[in-house]
């Protein structure tokens, strides 16, 4: 599992900043990326990754405002090109459909895959569950709907040791299924072995938050609670407290004291206005980490592999 940022600014694009999008990948879990808003130049974008495009199974938007949206049409469209009849499936608010609808109508584009639609339908609900993973949501203070999401991956069981089996003269077969559930079996030669004794540690799935934009609030602390990483919008710095309100957005510290009160590991900041260059992105790192230390600010093409943590009571 690992998150790679597409683009971190806020607004416009810039020359340093594209606009917001965010890659969870995915590959070793499922051979598959999802995206986390979609602005414009988002396709240009993954041509400098090793992203391709029709590994993207699904796209979670966080909110409609065109910096996370406008990427959509033009990616979904370059998808059909190279996904062959792969299905995508995107969340977000009510009114994406209509509009991601609207655009290929109008300019005519015919995709040779499905694509589905679920618009969130309420103030906190959960999108997704399957064997692997829960996508849920909460909704933000942005003035038009904003949405968090909270990714939670489902523990993984301990790795069956093998070698350890093969000392004993346990060959590969069946009873290694057995052995994997933890279930004690006798062995031909009268032998019985437990399968607990030969089962490493487990580990406890990761939790990934990645937030719309968004004042400070309660429900950004509900879904990031105890999250291995939580990606915070960060528009303003620590002086700007009155902009922030007034623009529906988070300063530096806002998000850092998110992070504290959440009890996570990681906090990136993203979301980062066109106005501040090299040296003031510096100040702004320090001003979140005076609040909560592991704080780092994100540039385009950040990438960060996300470990798993050992699972308590192992």
């Amino acid at each position: 599992m690992e998150l790679e940022f597409l683009g971190t600014g806020a607004g416009l694009p810039a020359k340093h900043r594209n606009v917001t999008s965010i890659a969870l990948r995915l590959l070793a879990e499922r051979n598959a990326v999802w995206l986390f808003d979609c602005g414009e130049g988002t396709q240009m974008q993954i041509l400098h990754t090793t992203i391709k495009p029709r590994k993207i199974e699904k796209i979670f938007i966080s909110h409609l405002h065109g910096d996370h949206i406008f990427g959509l049409p033009g990616l979904i469209t370059s998808r059909s090109n190279q996904a062959g009849d792969r299905p995508l499936e995107i969340y977000g608010p009510k009114g994406l459909e209509e509009f991601v609808r609207t655009a290929l109508k109008i300019s005519k584009t015919h995709l040779n895959y499905p694509l589905k639609f679920i618009e969130i339908s309420s103030d906190e609900e959960t999108l997704f569950e399957d064997d692997q993973f829960i996508v849920s949501c909460k909704k933000l203070d942005h003035g038009i709907a904003s949405f968090g999401f909270r990714v939670v991956e489902k523990d993984h069981k301990g790795e069956l040791q093998v070698e350890k089996l093969k000392a004993l003269g346990v060959k590969p077969g069946p009873l290694y299924g057995k052995l994997k559930e933890g279930a004690s079996v006798t062995l031909a030669d009268g032998r019985t072995i437990n399968g607990a004794d030969f089962v490493g540690l487990a580990k406890k799935g990761r939790i990934v938050t990645i937030l719309g934009d968004t004042r400070y609030t309660q429900n950004a602390i509900d879904l990031a609670q105890n999250a291995d990483v939580l990606v915070h919008e960060s528009t303003f710095n620590k002086d700007e407290a009155k902009l922030a309100k007034s623009y529906y957005h988070s300063t530096t510290q806002q998000a850092a004291t998110v992070a504290k009160k959440a009890g996570i590991k990681q906090l990136i900041l993203t979301h980062i206005s066109a106005r501040y260059l090299s040296k003031d992105v510096i100040e702004l790192e320090k001003e979140a980490q005076e609040v909560f230390s592991d704080t780092i600010i994100a540039k385009d093409f950040y990438w960060m592999s996300i470990p798993f943590q050992e699972k308590e009571g192992n």
